[in-house]
């Protein structure tokens, strides 16, 4: 078994009290400089590692966050993830990920286990099929941040896209270039970031003086989208709005297997702006999230929290663009 090296080690090494050590780790201003140096030397050579654990039960701080998410293996988690591992750089803080497949039940262990691990706070993606965590997370004064998702009518510290907006821009889009029987591979209506969307694609629709024409819900992933679109293929359609980019990738080689060509027979347009998107022929016409800042956002927020800065809440949404490519 590994043996760590302890401050009784570097003081028989420096030849110095155990305290003295203690003092010159921590930096602390009432040593000499020498002796500091001294010690410093030795713990350099003995390969000393600052044991964290001991240092979270004396102040009860581990400069450690979770991150719970949906699904990691999504681009879109993933570049959403670099925001939040930039700015826990900026101030010092670990991370600990937690990955959920979408399953609520899931999701409540990863708040137990980062509980348990005693993580200053909590950046969530939360799968909104249920909210007892949440409600659970608010009883306990825990300092969290809701990421990607909102809650309505709540007092909770968020971070998310004008999903409205965006669903707005992608329809409108898809009816100015004269398309009409506009189908929609929606995500579970119970989450926020699909309602929104199908309600801005009404909008468009009424101004143009139609009715929605068909929107299905379905669990995310490559595989739901492919079969789905597949099992409409008789629908009579000439575009899609899908929930994300991961969809409209699946649509579009759906499409292709039973001899429909994009953009000329149905238009495609997703959403997230994953970098997949600009990689597929033909390229995906998308709605932009900006995925980094909305990681670095979600940090944000939580270190306000942390250093107790502010204790109301605070809610941010970002702007969402249009993206025009080659599918629609």
């Amino acid at each position: 078994m590994k043996k760590f090296v302890t401050i009784k080690d570097i003081a028989i090494r420096a030849g110095v009290s155990i305290n003295t050590v203690s003092r010159a780790l921590n930096n602390k201003p009432d040593i000499n400089p020498q002796t500091k140096q001294k010690v410093l030397q030795a713990a350099k050579e003995l390969g000393y590692i600052r044991d964290l654990n001991a240092l979270s039960l004396k102040n009860g701080i581990t400069k450690t966050i979770g991150v719970v998410f949906e699904d990691s293996s999504n681009p879109f988690y993933a570049e959403v993830f670099k925001g939040i591992e930039y700015c826990a750089r900026k101030y010092g803080y670990q991370i600990i990920l937690m990955n959920t497949e979408r399953d609520y039940i899931n999701e409540i262990k990863a708040i137990k286990t980062l509980i348990e691990k005693r993580v200053d706070g909590i950046i969530i993606s939360p799968t909104q099929f249920d909210s007892d965590d949440i409600s659970y997370l608010v009883s306990m004064n825990y300092p969290f941040v809701i990421l990607g998702v909102h809650f309505e009518n709540s007092q909770l510290d968020e971070v998310y896209s004008d999903d409205f907006k965006g669903g707005y821009l992608a329809t409108k889009h898809l009816l100015d270039k004269g398309r009409k029987k506009i189908l929609m591979i929606n995500g579970y209506m119970y989450k926020s970031v699909a309602k929104m969307r199908y309600q801005g694609y009404v909008k468009a629709m009424k101004e143009y003086g139609l009715k929605p024409y068909h929107m299905v819900e379905i669990e995310e992933g490559y595989e739901s989208c492919f079969n789905k679109i597949s099992e409409l293929k008789d629908l009579d359609y000439d575009a899609i709005f899908c929930f994300n980019d991961v969809f409209a990738i699946a649509a579009l080689k759906a499409l292709r297997t039973f001899g429909k060509t994009v953009p000329e027979d149905v238009s495609i347009v997703g959403y997230d702006d994953i970098s997949y998107a600009s990689f597929v022929h033909p390229t995906i016409t998308t709605v932009k999230i900006d995925k980094f800042q909305e990681g670095m956002i979600a940090f944000e927020i939580l270190q306000e929290r942390l250093s107790e800065k502010r204790d109301k809440p605070k809610q941010i949404v970002l702007d969402v663009e249009l993206i025009v490519r080659e599918s629609a």
